[in-house]
């Protein structure tokens, strides 16, 4: 493992040290590491040298923990240490993070470090939407993350999730078939595979894009720290879509923090007699999530009106869109293989002849109408 256009070896030595001693969220440890620096703040840890803020945060484990073996450790599990030092560093998301905690909210912390699975890190300087979701997802729910992870990918904005079965990973592997980059935040350690039925999944995740987490390699997964984990997936990315889930849910969790980090939190509906998708609902009712029901719609929010790229599936096209109210109601009154007289029209329309005559004209260049011995009539399109 090679660091050579990084921070030096110390840094990361103490970036790692320090990312095992703690368990996240570490309010405490993080204003030591901006007070003294990473390097001064992992020995006075190191050497039990703290106040008592601190000491709640890295007492358990502060004697346990070797940086030196974690980066080994990594290395041989193909897992990176990132942090505030490498330009790859994902600055502006963080920084969210960073004005959540100013305002009070602690447990919205930055990370000491990120450990990464893959090298596609630029993905931070890209567009990324959160597709967040039931495990116990229906075929409706799995079927629209799909499609979503998809548009997205080919519209060339990154898809986050956690991996999990569900929602989850029927985003990731849409985003996959899409051709487009997806990033799984994992709530264990970046070298487990979890869920393991998810282990040839996350392995393509990290060729194409990246399986990043908090936790030092080795972290076994914990019911707390995936409620911990969901803070990362909202700050990592420009807004969250709610595919489906219930009242009380994780995806719900991911949800509040991407507003309170005050980025736009966008739910789908389903049917109206679905447990799973009353979370989403509730969401809708309470104006704390946008009604989005396509991709291109969940581009508008996140990128703005008329920023958003075409990703398919958009507005069905009429063959009379584009023409003006006159020409509309003389097509209007035209009919399919039946020819009729101007005079006809004249009466049906309650146009003067000359516009409809007019009408006609415009109706005949743009391929809606024809005339024939009979008469006009409506072409068939």
């Amino acid at each position: 493992m090679t660091h050579s256009s990084g921070p030096d070896e110390k840094v990361l030595l103490a970036r790692a040290y320090l990312s095992a001693v703690v368990e996240p969220p570490a309010p405490a440890v993080i204003r030591l590491i901006e007070e003294h620096g990473a390097v001064a703040a992992a020995d006075l840890v190191a050497e039990g040298e703290f106040p008592r803020d601190v000491a709640e945060e890295v007492e358990a484990r502060r004697s346990h923990v070797s940086g030196a073996r974690l980066l080994e450790h990594a290395q041989r599990c193909g897992v990176r240490l990132l942090g505030p030092e490498h330009d790859a560093w994902p600055g502006r998301h963080m920084a969210a993070l960073a004005r959540a905690t100013d305002l009070g909210m602690e447990k919205l912390v930055a990370p000491v470090a990120l450990w990464c699975r893959g090298t596609a890190t630029e993905i931070f300087a890209e567009p990324s939407v959160a597709l967040v979701g039931t495990r116990a997802a229906t075929g409706y729910g799995e079927n629209v993350a799909a499609e979503l992870g998809y548009g997205l990918g080919t519209a060339g904005v990154g898809v986050l999730s956690g991996a999990a079965y569900g929602i989850d990973g029927a985003a990731h592997r849409g985003a996959l078939a899409g051709g487009g980059s997806t990033v799984a935040v994992l709530a264990c350690g970046p070298d487990r595979d979890y869920p393991a039925g998810h282990a040839r999944l996350l392995g393509e995740i990290a060729e194409r894009g990246l399986v990043l987490s908090e936790y030092a390699p080795g972290t076994p997964p914990r019911k707390h720290r995936f409620l911990v984990r969901n803070r990362l997936i909202a700050a990592l990315a420009e807004g969250t879509v709610v595919v489906e889930a219930g009242l009380r849910s994780g995806a719900a969790n991911t949800a509040a923090t991407t507003d309170s980090l005050g980025n736009p939190v966008m739910a789908i509906p389903g049917p109206v007699s679905s447990a799973n998708s009353a979370g989403c609902h509730e969401l809708i009712r309470s104006n704390g999530g946008i009604l989005v029901t396509g991709v291109n719609e969940v581009l508008e929010v996140v990128l703005g009106v008329g920023k958003a790229p075409e990703a398919g599936g958009g507005t069905p096209q009429r063959s009379t869109d584009g023409i003006d109210g006159n020409a509309k109601r003389v097509c209007d009154s035209l009919h399919f293989g039946r020819a009729r007289h101007v005079e006809q029209l004249v009466l049906e329309t309650g146009l003067p002849e000359r516009t409809v005559l007019s009408c006609l004209t415009e109706l005949e260049m743009s391929g809606l109408a024809v005339f024939g011995d009979e008469g006009w009539a409506r072409c068939k399109q």
